[in-house]
């Protein structure tokens, strides 16, 4: 097993996932823009800002982990070549951070906020607090769907990074 190709193959297929996080921005940015436009009742109207701030977050978001990850690959090469054992160690101890966070954050933290953009929902009926919650949970929706896939992807290559340093 050649551990630069695993990880350069990695962090490439979490440049192509991470991207989804933009594309999904460019289309809340377009729905907000479809509501400003040809929205005529409350809630439309009320979806505008909500949507706005949904899509600028995952474009910061996909921009900021693209940019990552494509440096990420650039630098692989030259650590591998200073001190292979080092670069496996210091991916190792990555990858069991990141598992960690995806833990945390992505399984724990978000569906908890997705049930209380729900109660928001429920109890708050205003076109703004509705527009609000229904935006949250898609924004979390996505995130949870592009993440699920990263953590499995994670995961994968943690076990292959195991393999070769035992």
């Amino acid at each position: 097993m050649n551990i630069l190709k695993i990880s350069t193959d990695w962090a490439k297929a979490e440049v192509f996932s991470t991207a989804f996080f933009l594309y999904f921005g460019v289309a809340f940015l377009l729905a907000a823009l479809g509501f400003w436009r040809m929205g005529r009742t409350d809630l439309a109207k009320a979806y505008v800002i909500p949507l706005l701030v949904a899509g600028v977050l995952l474009m910061i978001i996909g921009a900021g982990l693209v940019y990552t990850n494509k440096s990420r690959i650039t630098t692989f090469a030259s650590d591998y070549a200073t001190d292979p054992v080092a670069f496996v160690t210091a991916e190792i101890e990555r990858a069991e951070a990141t598992l960690k966070e995806y833990r945390t954050v992505v399984f724990t933290a978000i569906p908890i906020i997705i049930a209380a953009a729900t109660l928001v929902i429920l109890f708050l009926p205003s076109p703004g607090w509705r527009a609000a919650g229904i935006t949250t949970i898609a924004m979390l929706t996505v995130i949870l769907l592009i993440d699920g896939n990263a953590g499995a992807r994670m995961e994968a290559y943690y076990e292959q990074l195991i393999s070769i340093h035992s």
